[in-house]
Parts: structure tokens; sequence; C-alpha cells
């Protein structure tokens, strides 16, 4: 491995997120190696040390993000988003590496009326959301040189998403029922890889949050895909609380990303215009 200054090494690089990155700094022709499951586990202590340590600049995308199963394969989420996080801050303070982690408004619990600002105090309300902030907080202790990136209601050509769940159940379902009390921002990976590129090139520390403009609900995302596609289908506004499910889910996710915004190389668009980009591109 080369061990240039300029090298970029991300972590979980094929995942939904991570290939986006991975994306966005070939076209900035930045130099950079992609490591992801299954050649690399970021809970083998060996396969991490040996990754990082001649890295300057890490972008950690690896995580465990099935909120529903994280209520009972809870371990295995602190593993990976919790404890590997900790040691890859650990070697990183060693080796002086900038790290650029990626965490979710799932560290809050939603009840606040107002967008969270990333001086807001967590409270997460799931297992999923207690081992990212676990991480977060490892991350901090550790003392390292780094930089958090929450993101929040994500959605790419890679993996499981909100869209494309909707989009699956139409083709089977003509009636389908969609919660209208979870509010937030749509967010494309092509547009949070851009954001992470450009966090690359200034090197912050801190948190800073990041989610397309504006705030929509589920059902009106819903709407929006149906209207967009011609779908035959009826949607029904419904209640997070009609849905039993394992994991609470925070109904307020809604992000302040004013303190993000200086950093950025471009205005960050409203959540409409790279969702309609995306379904052109299904």
């Amino acid at each position: 491995m080369s061990d240039s200054p300029d090298k970029v090494i991300i972590l979980g690089g094929k995942g939904m997120l991570g290939t986006e990155v991975a994306a966005e700094c070939k076209r900035r022709g930045m130099n950079f190696e992609v490591f992801d499951l299954p050649e690399f586990d970021i809970t083998n202590t060996h396969q991490l040390l040996s990754v990082i340590h001649p890295a300057h600049t890490i972008v950690n995308c690896a995580a465990y993000t099935n909120v529903e199963k994280a209520e009972t394969e809870t371990e295995l989420a602190f593993r990976v988003n919790a404890e590997a996080v900790g040691l890859l801050a650990t070697s990183a303070k060693k080796s002086g590496a900038w790290v650029l982690h990626i965490s979710t408004d799932f560290v809050f619990d939603g009840a606040s009326g107002k967008p969270y600002a990333e001086k807001d105090i967590p409270h997460p309300i799931n297992a999923y959301g207690r081992t990212k902030l676990a991480g977060e907080r490892l991350l901090v202790e550790n003392h390292c040189h780094n930089c958090i990136m929450r993101v929040e209601w994500t959605y790419g050509m890679k993996g499981d998403n909100f869209i494309k769940k909707i989009l699956q159940k139409a083709r089977t379902q003509k009636d389908m029922k969609v919660v209208d009390d979870q509010i937030g921002s749509p967010t494309a990976t092509t547009e949070a890889a851009k954001a992470i590129c450009d966090l690359i090139h200034k090197k912050p520390t801190g948190i800073y949050h990041f989610a397309s403009q504006g705030y929509v609900s589920r059902f009106d995302v819903a709407q929006f895909i149906a209207e967009k596609l011609a779908l035959d289908v009826r949607l029904t506004a419904c209640k997070t609380s009609d849905f039993p499910s394992a994991a609470a889910r925070p109904l307020n996710s809604k992000f302040d990303c004013s303190k993000i915004r200086p950093l950025l190389s471009g205005p960050i668009k409203p959540w409409q215009v790279p969702l309609e980009e995306f379904l052109k591109q299904l």
C-alpha cells in the first residue's frame, strides 16, 4: 500500500454511501483506496491497524445499519459502530491521521420541535442510535484529529433505503400506507459524498450536520415519487404507531445545516432535485 500523505482511505467503501464517496473521489482526481467486507472487516483489529497505519486521511463509512436487527444483535452493532471506531481513533491519534466519521440523526430522540443543531444534546431511543452515539464519543474521547458528519434519510443505488422500498411495494400493492409523522430530509448519497469530499479538502474538526434542503414527511416523499413516476397506487397517510416495530424511530429528524454550509463548494440542493435525478436513473 502507498504511504502517500494525500491518500484517502475509505472504510465501508462498497456500501451505499461509501460507493458514492469513492466515485466522487475519482471524479475529483483524488488518490484513494476502498476497504470493505468480505475482504476487510472493521471489527478485525489486525486488519484495521494494517489498513489505517500508513494513512493520513480516513473516511469511515463502515457501520451496522439494520435498525430493527440492532435490537437483538446489539453486541454486533456495538462492535462495528462503537468499539471499532474507538480503535480507529486510538490508532489515528498515534499516526496523526485525520478521521472523518459518518454518523446519524438517530442519535436524537426526535422529541424536539426544532431542527437539530450540532450543540443539541443527543438522546437515542433505539439500540442502533445508542451504538452510533457510543462510536462518536469514543472517537472524541481518544482525542484524535477528527470530524463527525451526521447524515439522515440517505438513499442511493446500492443497498436498501426508503425510496427503493416504496418502489418495490408499488409493484405489488395498489394500496399503500405511509407514515406522515416522521419529518426529515431525503438525502442522496451523491450529495452527501460531495460534502464529504469538501470536508476532506479542508479537514475541519468537530460535528457537522448534513442533509438536503427542506423538510418533508415520509408520506409526502412517497407522494412525490408516485407523481413523478405516475405510479398506479393509492397512498394513505398513517402514524408511526400504526406500524409496530422492534426499534423506536425519532419523529423529528430535521437538521440545522447552517454550520457546514460555509465549508461546502456549492449550495445544498432542495431534496426534490437529487431525488428526481435518482428516479430518472432508476
